[in-house]
């Protein structure tokens, strides 16, 4: 595959280029990054190091990848940002490096679409087949797991977790951890139900999307403890092995749950 880069872009000599890449015009490619096979850098985007893509990811115009965060504990230090294959990430889209005092890496994973003016702060991890709907914001060390959906203009505090398949409604604001499976909504957030309609489409048998909404109503309609609840939980997960991230989702929170 042949490598085609605009003769206004501006590549570092140290930056690694795939094969059959395409950079677009007045682009920058710092030194530190590497561009995996495949890759569409679209014109005007700005991709600084250490930064490494993965294969196919297409990047659109005006988007700022791999910059230092403002994190004002950052001071210089050689931090980076990892990227995985089949990304696509829209218009004006920001993304940050690590910081040394936590992971010092930001990573996304695979099959991601990241839209237009999202942020993604330092030593975030977004996993797979997520989406970033317009205008989401994440704050340092924010966890989204795979498959989450996180509407326009939703916000997310930092050290907080959204759960696999979790949807979060337009404007949402979250300062807790958000459940697998959980839609939420408002500001603050509140726990509405389960996302049914994201599991059907995902494949989900209708028993294992039923015994999900018994897990949710254990912890939210059945004023239970913790421990009683979790013990419940235990309980559901004998019937299917899909209730493992709820329990995963109580036990591994450190800020509490959206409720």
């Amino acid at each position: 595959m042949q490598t085609n880069v605009h003769p206004t872009a501006i590549v570092d000599p140290t930056a690694v280029i795939g094969s059959g890449v395409s950079v677009g015009a007045y682009s920058i490619i710092g030194a530190g990054v590497e561009v995996g096979d495949g890759c569409d850098i679209s014109s005007h985007v700005v991709l600084s190091g250490p930064t490494k893509l993965g294969k196919n990811n297409r990047i659109y115009q005006f988007a700022s990848v791999g910059q230092d965060t403002p994190d004002k504990k950052y001071q210089g230090e050689e931090t980076t940002l990892v990227i995985g294959d089949n990304n696509v990430i829209r218009e004006g889209v920001t993304i940050h490096r690590g910081t040394v005092q936590d992971r010092g890496e930001t990573t996304i994973g695979n099959d991601n679409l990241i839209m237009a003016y999202a942020h993604i702060g330092h030593d975030s991890v977004v996993g797979n087949h997520t989406i970033l709907v317009n205008n989401v914001g994440l704050a340092g060390h924010v966890i989204v797991k795979d498959w989450a959906i996180l509407s326009g203009y939703s916000l997310v505090h930092q050290y907080c977790t959204i759960g696999e398949h979790a949807f979060l409604g337009m404007g949402a604001a979250i300062s807790k951890d958000v459940p697998a499976y959980v839609m939420v909504a408002g500001n603050p957030a509140e726990a509405k139900t389960i996302n049914a309609e994201g599991l059907r489409r995902r494949g989900f048998s209708r028993e294992d999307i039923s015994l999900i909404n018994k897990a949710y109503k254990t912890v939210y309609r059945r004023g239970l403890t913790l421990q009683e609840a979790l013990q419940a939980l235990a309980e559901l997960r004998e019937q299917s092995p899909a209730v493992q991230p709820w329990i995963d989702s109580l036990q591994l929170s450190s800020r509490g749950i959206v409720r």
